[in-house]
């Protein structure tokens, strides 16, 4: 049964007859055979054009002889953190240890290695100097040039420098692996590989970098911690926003010390054709049976499937662009979809688990009801560097149609077995609002909920929601009030459930007892409450650092200002007032009332 996975020992090389493997893929999870897990799906693409791969899944990253398992690759080693941040893994918001690690056997928190791409690179050299390195996934996709990072609260370097790999990949890695992998067979060093879409690399030549690139402001200029290099900070970020996307995208050039960072543009889309071919490679869509013995806490398997067994991805890229979130830096804003006919083969095999009861848990993507590009423009000049599709101001040449995923939601519910096909990926109930036609909105309520509908309205405070790039506040209670009007004519009883963040920036104590007085007067306390984490890649992260709106400009040029709740007292503070029902909360409550300067809401939330 094992030798259906890729091969993750010795033994499984002997049983296929491999003497030598073209890859090694080092990977911060453990292995699920599933397409929605990185290192399986990039794995199957290599194995499917010709490649031996081997995949050293969560290893030892303290036994150098561990990364000996397989013998030195011909081509080199593949190097990915995982499916998170390993620092978004391994430390919750308020920089506390996590106390499981849902990518882990059993869920045991502790098998990956704070920042993972660095400390598996480490091991690596150890084991075989002078082997091609590259690194990938969302860790390296993030870090790819100089970031904050949170966790140590300074501004570092690009991972690439870091971590000593000879080339980067970032974004969604199909086009650029291949390409990678066919000039490693060529004989070019990946030290040496140039001009390859979603690639980062480093030269210390100034003759070598290409023409008509962009210059960054300099790791040194950003990373002094003034208010003038903060201010250059978010320049560097802006001008990077600017040219994520794969048509209209520059090659940008950061000088770090005495070397050049190199961003080539972004990998080209996948084709609908490529994208159901990548998640129709043969998947086992389980965990290795490895992971069937007991783990540590005596449990087995690997928790974070149960999210994705019995889902069906249907699309990737957001075009929303929200603040706080980094997919506009990984996927970006172009979106591409699978076709019916490969949703629908995915969902007969589904069908067939003996485990399946019937239900197919979600349909989606990073935003469900995204299914094609915003507008008619983006197909041949991409996404707009200078203008966002949504937000507190949605573009007026956004295409809103949900038809074409409503008759796909219909083809997946009357197939048999299915008695019911959920969506539990983000809906935008902004894009939903926008569309004159309320035949999805109507199907959704009878057919794809069950009982509650998970929404992100984020805050209530439209100068945050604008700082946050989402829909006003007014939207959102114009969609609650049409979604409750729609469940009373269809004579059904189910709830929202909205989630809100805290102590974003832009939001204070005062912004946070606005959200509070709301939630008292819907009736509606949330039982979890998103604290802002500052991760890599987002807008909202350089405004956290910098305390700056690179979006946003004053009269004399300078940036507009941006408040930040700094320090984890007033983070409680403000999450105390988002859950002020508490009988714990009571003490934060009202020294928060007291701050700010509102002791006569003590009696209302208190």
């Amino acid at each position: 049964m094992a030798n259906d996975f890729v091969p993750v020992c010795k033994q499984d090389l002997i049983d296929r007859g491999i003497d030598e493997v073209d890859f090694v893929f080092v990977s911060g999870d453990a292995y699920v055979d599933h397409a929605s897990f990185g290192a399986a799906l990039l794995c199957r693409l290599l194995e499917a054009n010709g490649y031996t791969v081997a995949l050293l899944p969560q290893p030892d990253w303290k036994n150098i002889e561990v990364f000996k398992t397989f013998g030195r690759p011909k081509l080199g080693f593949l190097v990915s953190g995982g499916a998170m941040d390993s620092m978004v893994s391994n430390y919750t918001a308020n920089n506390k240890p996590r106390s499981e690690d849902v990518y882990a056997h059993g869920g045991v928190a502790g098998h990956r290695p704070d920042r993972a791409v660095m400390t598996y690179c480490a091991a690596i050299r150890q084991a075989y100097k002078g082997v091609n390195i590259m690194i990938g996934g969302i860790e390296a996709s993030l870090r790819r040039t100089s970031h904050y990072d949170y966790w140590s609260n300074t501004v570092r370097r690009s991972i690439l420098l870091d971590s000593k790999a000879d080339i980067l990949m970032y974004g969604m890695g199909e086009h650029s692996i291949l390409e990678i992998a066919k000039q490693l067979k060529l004989g070019i060093p990946a030290k040496q590989i140039r001009g390859v879409r979603g690639t980062v690399w480093y030269t210390s030549h100034e003759d070598e970098l290409p023409e008509n690139s962009i210059r960054l402001p300099s790791f040194a200029e950003i990373s002094k911690n003034t208010p003038e290099s903060k201010a250059l900070f978010a320049k560097s970020y802006l001008i990077q926003e600017q040219n994520t996307d794969a048509l209209n995208g520059k090659i940008l050039v950061e000088p770090v010390d005495s070397r050049f960072i190199v961003q080539e543009p972004a990998a080209l889309p996948l084709t609908t054709a490529e994208f159901d071919a990548v998640y129709e490679l043969g998947f086992k869509r389980r965990w290795h049976p490895m992971y069937d013995k007991p783990a540590e806490n005596g449990k087995t398997g690997v928790p974070a499937i149960s999210e994705v067994q019995f889902s069906l991805t249907s699309c990737r890229g957001c075009f929303g662009a929200c603040s706080f979130c980094a997919i506009t830096f990984h996927e970006g804003r172009r979106i591409q979809a699978r076709s019916h006919e490969s949703l629908i083969r995915e969902a007969e095999q589904i069908i067939k688990d003996p485990n399946f009861k019937g239900y197919i848990h979600d349909v989606g993507g990073p935003s469900a009801n995204f299914r094609h590009d915003a507008c008619i423009y983006q197909e041949k000049r991409g996404a707009c560097q200078n203008k966002d599709c949504m937000g507190t101001n949605p573009c007026k040449n956004v295409r809103v149609d949900h038809s074409e995923y409503v008759e796909l939601l219909r083809k997946l519910r009357s197939l048999p077995g299915v008695k019911k096909v959920f969506i539990r990926s983000g809906i935008r109930f902004d894009y939903l609002m926008m569309d004159k036609d309320k035949t999805f909105f109507k199907e959704l309520i009878e057919h794809h909920i069950s009982g509650q509908l998970k929404v992100a309205p984020e805050h209530v405070n439209n100068n945050v929601l604008r700082l946050m790039r989402k829909s006003t506040h007014e939207v959102y209670e114009k969609f609650a009030a049409e979604y409750a009007r729609l469940n009373k004519e269809a004579g059904k009883k189910q709830y929202l459930v909205p989630y809100y963040i805290c102590a974003h920036p832009g939001a204070g104590l005062k912004e946070a007892i606005e959200v509070a007085l709301y939630l008292k007067k819907t009736g509606f306390v949330p039982d979890q409450v998103q604290d802002f984490y500052p991760t890599p890649g987002s807008l909202s992260t350089c405004m956290y650092y910098t305390g700056l709106n690179p979006h946003k400009t004053n009269e004399d040029g300078s940036y507009e200002e941006v408040y930040v709740a700094r320090g984890a007292h007033e983070r409680r503070l403000q999450r105390a007032l988002l859950q002020f029902n508490r009988r714990e909360n009571r003490a934060l409550v009202k020294e928060a009332l007291q701050k700010a300067g509102r002791a006569d809401l003590i009696k209302v939330l208190c």
